[in-house]
Order: structure tokens, then sequence, then C-alpha cells
């Protein structure tokens, strides 16, 4: 199940599912592979019968997620499944899409043959939080990432940021990136840092998340990293922008709401959301309500507490601070990542 994960994170197909499958022969030797390169496309299953050819009789097929039990742009992978002889399968993970909930794995049974699930699961799940975030809640998972100091400051007083950790967290933070559709970045972290968003992992050939640029009154600069990658830009309906930019949202209000942001990803099959962007941008979409969750990566350093915050402003009060599920602690080197979760994130599908 581990090599169909790994066959399964090559591709980022939302709006949907990663899949990775094989075919083992009866002598337990891998005959078939396949993954899942877009929406619209075979699925998984389907490469890996044709991968290995003729040899599928009696065959156990190995499969991360459910396969599917109804006609959608491709005919359902049951049938194919059954044609191609194939005695047993082993199931990851049920797919919560309600269309299929179990009905691939009743089909197969009721066929004759023997499916096992739940086979790690878990990690299946890890491997595409938001597909499986977005069947079970109607949303798409948004996550945002912020470096910060030990105590809490993203840039020195001078507005120095690089590095505040070392490189074993910022080799994590490229695999963070591996498992999104885009990621997201404010008009002051395009100028300060002009980031490149993409990932930079040592034989990394996976898909490359789209840039997000969430811009303000003020024109965005001429020349950025992100302009030769396609970027989405959504900008308040006067605010100008570079020539060669094609893909600019401009919206009414003098403010990009956070909300309408992911709402319109949303609807071009997004379903994960990595918010890279600076303490304004974080606390924007911490107020919005739409951050399912945040990874935090504090250096082992110390900076003072002139710097610049984490999520800009502050509260009055104690009792307005926002609670937090701990989820995880994790060692990086010298750092430690911090993972979230936010309980009251409520943008719904529409």
């Amino acid at each position: 199940m581990h090599d169909a994960i790994e066959l399964a994170r090559r591709a980022l197909p939302h709006p949907n599912p990663r899949v990775g499958s094989l075919i083992v022969s009866p002598h337990g030797d891998v005959i078939g592979r396949g993954y899942h390169h877009a929406a619209g496309t075979s699925h998984a299953e389907i490469l890996a019968i044709a991968d290995a050819g003729a040899a599928t009789r009696g065959a156990t097929l190995i499969v991360t997620l459910e396969p599917c039990n109804h006609q959608g742009r491709t005919p359902p992978c049951t049938d194919a499944i059954l044609a191609a002889g194939i005695t047993q399968v082993v199931v990851g993970a049920i797919d919560p899409d309600e269309r299929v909930g179990g009905s691939g794995v009743a089909r197969l049974r009721s066929a004759g043959v023997i499916v096992r699930t739940g086979v790690e699961a878990n990690a299946v799940r890890s491997a595409d939080p938001g597909y499986f975030h977005h069947r079970t809640t109607g949303h798409p998972r948004v996550i945002a990432k912020m470096a910060a100091t030990l105590d809490g400051q993203i840039a020195a007083l001078d507005g120095t940021s690089q590095w505040i950790t070392g490189a074993a967290a910022r080799d994590d933070v490229h695999r963070l990136r591996a498992d999104v559709d885009a990621v997201l970045i404010g008009a002051g972290t395009l100028r300060a840092d002009d980031p490149s968003l993409t990932v930079r992992l040592a034989g990394y050939t996976g898909p490359q998340p789209r840039p997000v640029v969430l811009g303000g009154r003020v024109a965005l600069p001429k020349k950025a990293a992100v302009y030769d990658r396609d970027p989405i830009v959504f900008v308040p309906s006067d605010t100008a922008v570079p020539d060669g930019l094609t893909d600019v949202v401009r919206i009414a209000d003098d403010v990009v709401a956070p909300d309408a942001v992911v709402k319109e990803l949303m609807q071009r099959g997004m379903l994960h959301l990595l918010v890279e962007g600076g303490g304004t941008v974080a606390r924007a979409f911490l107020e919005a309500g739409v951050l399912d969750g945040a990874v935090f990566y504090l250096g082992g350093k110390i900076a003072g507490g002139q710097g610049t915050g984490m999520f800009t402003g502050a509260f009055s009060t104690l009792t307005d601070a926002y609670e937090v599920h701990l989820e995880s602690v994790t060692a990086l080197g010298n750092d430690v990542r911090i993972d979230v979760a936010f309980p009251t994130a409520t943008t719904e599908a529409t």
C-alpha cells in the first residue's frame, strides 16, 4: 500500500482524489501500476489494469481509495475490475464521496471478489487531506503556515526574516506545499520577499502548487518571481496590475474578502489552500473563519519584542483570543513544528 500511496502523490488531480494502484500476480510480483493524473482522465485502477495486460486473471488489485461504482466522466472502475478477472482487492480508504461511500466495495463483494478494506487508511487520508476534508465538510481545507522565532516574531525590527528556521524545517515546508493546490500570499510578502512558492526538494517531480496573490489598493510590483507561473491575482476593481498577468479576479469591495477567495478557488476545483502570507493576511483569514488549521514553525532564535508578530493587531482581552486544538508537536533539527486545528471554519460549498 505504501508503494501505491507514493504513486498517488505523483499528481494532484483535484477536484478528483489522489489515487494510486498496483496489480500483483498470484506469485506476488507487481505486474501493473497506475495513478490518477487529472480529472476526466482514466482512473488509477484502469491504468494499472492496462499496464498489466492479459495477466490480470486471478491477480490482486491494491488501490489507495475505494474503486468507483458510478458513471461519471469515465465508466465505473468496478466494471473494469470484474472484466479483468481480478479475484482480490485491497483498499486503503473508503471513498467519502456520497456517490461512492462503500458502494464500490459492495459491488465487488457481491460479484465474489475478496475485498479487504482499511489498509493504511490513515496514511491514505494524510496523502490527500484536501479531498477528504472537502468530501466530509463541503468546503476546501485551508491552512496557514507561519515561521517565527521562539518569541513569536516573523521578522526582525529591520524586516529581515531569512532565515528564521533551519534546513530541516524549510524542507518540511516544501513537503507541505507538495500536498496543496495553491499557495497564497499577500502583496506585502510579494514585495518584501519575492518568493517563488514552489516545491524544491531533491528528486521531486510531482505537481507544483498554483501561486495566488492577494492584493490591495496599492499597485502590485511590476516584476515578481511568481509572475512566471501564471498566478491567480485577487485585487479590488480599481487596483493596477502589471501587464502580462492574465488571471486577475477583480473584487467590487475595497478589500478582498478571504471567504470570496476560498469560494472562487473551490469553484476552480481547488480543495487544499496553503496561506503563506504575513501577519495581516493571516489575521484576515483567521477572523473570516475560513482557516481549518495552521502549521507553525518555531526557529531556535529569540528576536526580542520589537519585531513583527505572526498575527497583526492585538486582542483587548485574553477572552477574545482564538481557541485552537493542539494536534502535534514535531522536532525538526533545532526547530519545532506545531500543528493546530481551528474549530471555527465556516466557509460552505455552494
